[in-house]
């Protein structure tokens, strides 16, 4: 996988299917950053304008300008999408 890789996870505090993101990841020794969504609307505005949903956890993967958003829940999402960047 490239350096150059970029992995964001919002999420929020409870989230069981965010947990098994972080997990997965964490697993996997993949980096990312987390956007706390929690007590945050103006970030869940952000998600509905980027990708019309306001659930987490959403997936930003990508590099650069171009990022592929994962809105879909299961780690099966996320693999598919590293494996195509890979």
């Amino acid at each position: 996988m490239s350096n150059s890789l970029s992995i964001i996870v919002w999420s929020k505090d409870g989230c069981h299917f965010c947990e098994e993101v972080k997990q997965y990841l964490d697993e996997k020794e993949i980096d990312y950053q987390t956007i706390d969504v929690t007590h945050h609307e103006d970030r869940r505005d952000i998600l509905e304008l980027k990708y019309g949903v306001r659930h987490v956890p959403v997936i930003e993967v990508g590099s650069g300008n171009h990022y592929q958003g994962i809105t879909e829940l299961g780690t099966n999402h996320i693999e598919k999408a590293l494996n195509q960047l890979a």
